[in-house]
């Protein structure tokens, strides 16, 4: 199906950073909803390993 493409410690900074943005969005009462759920997609594609905009690139930080 699709092959990973994202390194073990940028999919753990990705995953982080991603539940950071939805608390941030989602649970915090100041800030706008939108940004929890835009926080979804680093959290997504972390536990994936997958990010297809690395594809037209050719990026891999895979090792």
């Amino acid at each position: 199906m699709f092959c990973i493409n994202v390194g073990k410690v940028e999919r753990l900074i990705r995953v982080l950073f991603g539940i950071a943005i939805f608390y941030l969005g989602v649970l915090h009462p100041n800030e706008p909803r939108l940004w929890g759920f835009i926080g979804l997609i680093p959290v997504i594609t972390g536990i994936l390993g997958w990010c297809p905009v690395y594809l037209p690139f050719k990026i891999n930080t895979n090792k």
